[in-house]
């Protein structure tokens, strides 16, 4: 286990990111321990044919925004 601050984390991003991959690497800010933590992808490729983009979401949501200001 590594221990870093979160100023070498910053200045030495891809390293820390790298090493969390084969060791556990802790950020210590003030009195908390943040793990990094390396997951494998949660989001499938099933579920982003699923999803909608940013332009439909807002398409969407217009609508209803402009009908709440319109009262």
């Amino acid at each position: 286990m590594i221990i870093i601050s979160p100023t070498d984390l910053r200045n030495n991003q891809k390293k820390y990111l790298d090493l969390a991959e084969t060791e556990t690497v802790v950020i210590k800010r003030g009195k908390k321990l943040i793990e990094l933590v390396v997951k494998e992808r949660l989001i499938t490729d099933e579920d982003l044919k699923k999803g909608i983009s940013g332009e439909e979401l807002l398409n969407r949501l217009k609508p209803r925004i402009k009908k709440l200001f319109d009262k």
